[in-house]
């Protein structure tokens, strides 16, 4: 396909990029989320994530910014985007279990607990507040918010927030080996708690199942007055499906090819029944000769950290197919 589904007709002077970072207990739960060399350590990724992209490296410990397969995390990817454009990212601190290594708003949340046994965002409604000051402040310095996340365990926490809205929602993963399984699991043990406390009110679905980042994502979304692209697949669709059900505008959303491709998920039909316009981007790492990268084309990791919507930024900023994926390129070597 084309390097963009679909060219957008709007126009913008300031345009920001912005990543909420999160935590849901649910990524230690062996076998749910890839975004880590362990269960207990994917709740680092997010601060170490945001690490990359500001400074070009990761300083706060020793590691790779690899998987452990050799395939580049999509924060290298974003981290590309920002050194092509020359924007400076913000990072939103929506819960983290540890304090972030790089600045950030700080919205003063908590990690997402386990929604089979608990409400997982306790304080949604503050961080929904919360959100909404900060969209307030972000639409005074930009006309274009390129808004992106990361959440290891958050595709678990979309999954039931989508379900508890009653979509058929198949949702994506940072494996190529999507643990359906185990997120069929999870689910069942939320949708019975869903059906003892007859939550069906779309922002209580979030309270109940979901985590901090969409919280905080909804909020800047409803007060946020330009033009707002939600940057991220399934767990982005979540915040997208919450806004229509409480009545408010669904903005765009922007992703990679390799999420739409993903036969374990359905997000393509998902957006329909949401309505809401998706540009996907297509890198086509498979050509470029490197072979971390061509495993995005394999069904790993396929996207994170709000890497489509980047790249679908630098495009917008006026930057070739090629150099985007030069730079891309000439990032993840220097890496190794």
């Amino acid at each position: 396909m084309a390097f963009l589904s679909d060219i957008p007709s709007f126009s913008f002077k300031r345009p920001l990029f912005a990543g909420i970072l999160g935590n849901t207990m649910l990524s230690t739960v062996r076998g749910i989320s890839g975004a880590g060399p362990s269960p207990a350590k994917t709740v680092l990724t997010p601060g170490l994530d945001a690490e990359l992209i500001t400074y070009g490296e990761i300083r706060s410990m020793a590691g790779t910014s690899d998987t452990p397969s050799g395939c580049p995390t999509p924060a290298s990817i974003t981290r590309a985007m920002m050194k092509l454009t020359g924007l400076t990212p913000l990072f939103i601190n929506a819960g983290l279990t540890t304090k972030p290594p790089v600045p950030c708003l700080d919205v003063y949340g908590e990690p997402g607990g386990d929604p089979r046994v608990e409400d997982a965002v306790p304080d949604a409604d503050r961080l929904r507040v919360a959100g909404a000051r900060v969209g307030e402040f972000l639409s005074s310095v930009s006309d274009l918010l390129v808004l992106g996340e990361c959440v290891p365990g958050g595709t678990t926490t979309a999954l039931c927030v989508l379900r508890g809205l009653g979509y058929e929602a198949a949702v994506s993963s940072s494996f190529a080996q999507n643990p359906v399984s185990q997120k069929e699991a999870i689910w069942r043990g939320v949708q019975e708690r869903l059906k003892a406390g007859s939550i069906t009110e779309p922002f209580e679905v979030v309270r109940a199942t979901g985590d901090p980042m969409l919280a905080v994502a909804i909020g800047i979304a409803e007060t946020y007055n330009g033009t707002l692209i939600l940057a991220g697949g399934t767990q982005m669709l979540a915040v997208a499906a919450v806004l229509k059900g409480i009545g408010q505008p669904v903005p765009f959303l922007a992703t990679t090819e390799y999420v739409r491709r993903d036969p374990s998920a359905n997000i393509e039909a998902l957006a329909v029944t949401i309505g809401a316009q998706v540009f996907y981007v297509d890198p086509g790492f498979a050509t470029l000769g490197h072979p971390g990268l061509a495993r995005y084309c394999i069904g790993e990791v396929k996207e994170g950290m709000g890497a489509g919507g980047a790249m679908l930024l630098a495009a917008l900023l006026g930057h070739t197919p090629e150099a985007i994926r030069q730079q891309i390129l000439s990032t993840v070597m220097m890496y190794r």
